[in-house]
C-alpha cells in the first residue's frame, strides 16, 4: 500500500494514510501514455477561433488590374489574389478546424492512475479528514493551506461539492476544487499539491481501482 500524510482538520497532528495501491501504487515504466492523455486534454479543449479572409471574401478586387493583353506584365483578374498585397489568404484556418483527439476510457483512467502515482511517489498527495468550511469564507480555505503548506498550484479533490466549499476557493487562483470522478491527468500533472477528503480519496478509489 502506499501512503500519503494524514491530517485532521482542526489538528496539528498529522499520521500515514494508506493508498490503494492499485491507484497510487502504478509502476510507470513509459510517459507515452500520460503525454497522450495531456495532449488529448489540451486538444480537446481548444476552440477554431482563428480565421482568414480567402481571396473571395476580400473586399474589393473587382476591376481587372489592367487589360489582358499589350501591356507585357502578368495577366491579373483581380487585386485581390493571394500573391498581392492584400490579397487573399490560401490555406489559412477557416474557424472550422475540428482539433478533438479520442482516447479510450480505459486509457484514460490509466493515465491518471499513473499520474497521481508519479504525484504520490513524489510526496506531493495528502489526505485530510474533512474541509470545515461552514461559512465559505475565502480564510478558513488559506488558513488550512497555510497548515497543510500548499501555497501554489494545488489540486483539492472533494466527493462533492458543497456551496460554501465553492465559495472559499473560489477567489483562490492557485486552487482547482474538483470532484473525485473528475480528476483530469492535465490537473493531476501540474498540481505542486493534491489534497484529498477521506471521502474523496473513496470516491477516487472506487472509481479508479476497480477496472484495469
Amino acid at each position: 500500500m502506499a501512503t500519503a500524510t494524514y491530517t485532521k482538520t482542526g489538528n496539528k497532528a498529522t499520521t500515514a494514510a494508506k493508498l490503494d495501491k492499485a491507484v497510487f501504487g502504478v509502476e510507470v515504466t513509459s510517459h507515452e501514455l500520460l503525454k497522450q492523455a495531456y495532449t488529448t486534454y489540451l486538444s480537446n479543449g481548444r476552440s477554431a477561433g482563428a480565421k482568414v479572409k480567402t481571396r473571395g471574401l476580400v473586399r474589393g478586387g473587382g476591376k481587372k488590374p489592367w487589360k489582358q493583353k499589350g501591356t507585357g506584365r502578368a495577366r491579373f483578374g483581380s487585386s485581390r489574389n493571394p500573391i498581392w498585397r492584400g490579397g487573399g489568404i490560401v490555406f489559412g484556418p477557416t474557424g472550422h478546424e475540428n482539433y478533438v483527439k479520442d482516447l479510450s476510457t480505459k486509457a484514460k483512467r490509466q493515465a491518471i492512475r499513473q499520474a497521481l502515482s508519479l504525484s504520490s511517489q513524489e510526496g506531493k498527495v495528502s489526505v485530510i479528514e474533512a474541509l470545515d468550511f461552514k461559512t465559505g469564507k475565502t480564510a478558513d480555505a488559506v488558513k488550512l493551506l497555510t497548515k497543510l503548506g500548499a501555497d501554489r498550484n494545488v489540486l483539492l479533490v472533494v466527493d462533492n461539492k458543497t456551496p460554501e466549499t465553492v465559495r472559499a476557493v473560489s477567489n483562490l487562483g492557485y486552487v482547482k476544487l474538483v470532484q473525485s470522478r473528475y480528476i483530469n491527468v492535465y490537473d493531476a500533472m501540474n498540481a505542486d499539491h493534491i489534497i484529498i477528503t477521506s471521502e474523496g480519496l473513496k470516491g477516487v478509489t472506487e472509481w479508479l481501482g476497480g477496472a484495469k
